[in-house]
């Protein structure tokens, strides 16, 4: 989404402890997505500081000369502690990324923590870079080059982009909840990605698809809701669908959807018009969890199954959540990336 998996500090990182139903909590003194916004680039891929939380999210779905299918992910999350300003150690700015490469047998992590203020971490817009660490982001979004790596892997990767930016819900402006929280939320779904990948078995060469979302708010759940499942599919004809739930205590669910032409034009679809239905699960290291979902979308003829590549690809990191790449099959097919949060 993505309306992404956030966690909220890190030293004092007690505060991670509220995991995911602490994007509910108060927003006080931060600012607040509103209706019609007007988005300005290069600006907005950068740092949105006056809002809490805030992600730079790539997954992609690749492939080796001989079809093996692997996954990979790379994340770069802000969180403020508090809405104001500060240079230095005072800067109240919390980084944290994640990075991960999954292969059907196989689901290697890996976890950065930064404060703000001293260099560690950060993103400037113009020219656009976004790195924690040595683990970069950069290039003019037209092309990126990507790198990261962890104990048992590591990437490096070339992404040109083939299609338009595209603006999720009203213009860029994503309900979250019956009540109306919400997200500035932006993707550009039609990057071609090719590179390596350092895995113990060796160095493998792959090409793919990629997808990239930014999104930003201070208080993008209820405080009924708990987690969520976030569905980015790409399908053999050249369509392309973002579709997520979002659970509620009371055992409901609040849906929304994207369908995203060949062409990049969009069309937003509302609470209830997407469903997507849990089947089998998997216990993973970290909680049970649905590995094969029934998604749909009539208005667009969409009835398919989504099923994960590996099932066990349960990211460990300071709050857990399962992510990984996805087969698409029945009226269409395709490839796609399945997030899902709350399950632990």
């Amino acid at each position: 989404m993505n309306v992404r998996v956030w966690i909220f500090c890190l030293f004092p990182f007690a505060a991670f402890a509220q995991g995911f139903a602490g994007l509910g909590s108060d927003a006080e003194g931060f600012s607040i997505p509103t209706p019609d916004p007007a988005f300005d680039f290069p600006a907005d891929h950068g740092p949105h500081n006056d809002y809490r939380i805030e992600w730079w999210y790539l997954t992609a779905n690749l492939q080796a000369a001989d079809g093996t299918p692997y996954g990979l992910q790379w994340t770069l999350f802000r969180s403020a502690l508090a809405p104001e300003k500060g240079d230095g150690w005072r800067a109240p700015q919390i980084w944290m990324g994640h990075a991960a490469v999954t292969t059907p047998t196989a689901h290697h992590v890996s976890e950065r923590l930064a404060r703000g203020g001293i260099g560690q971490a950060g993103v400037v817009a113009d020219p656009f870079e976004a790195w924690i660490d040595d683990w970069t982001l950069s290039g003019d979004w037209q092309t990126l080059d990507m790198t990261a790596s962890g104990p048992t892997f590591g990437y490096d990767m070339a992404l040109t982009a083939r299609g338009p930016l595209v603006f999720h819900g009203d213009k860029g402006f994503s309900v979250k909840s019956a009540q109306g929280q919400a997200s500035y939320y932006y993707s550009q779904p039609f990057f071609e990605i090719a590179g390596t990948l350092d895995l113990p078995e060796g160095t493998v060469a792959v090409t793919g698809n990629a997808w990239l979302d930014r999104e930003w708010s201070s208080q993008p759940l209820a405080d009924n809701q708990t987690g969520w499942d976030w569905f980015s599919l790409s399908f053999d004809d050249g369509a392309k669908l973002m579709g997520f739930r979002l659970q509620q205590t009371d055992g409901n669910s609040y849906t929304s959807a994207t369908w995203i032409a060949p062409d990049g034009a969009t069309t937003a679809f509302p609470d209830g018009a997407f469903t997507a239905d849990p089947g089998e699960t998997y216990q993973t290291k970290g909680g049970e969890v649905p590995v094969s979902w029934a998604v749909s979308l009539p208005a667009k003829g969409v009835n398919v199954t989504v099923d994960a590549i590996n099932p066990d690809a349960w990211m460990t990191t300071s709050v857990p959540y399962w992510e990984g790449p996805v087969r698409v099959s029945g009226s269409h097919t395709g490839t796609g990336y399945l997030e899902m949060t709350g399950y632990e």
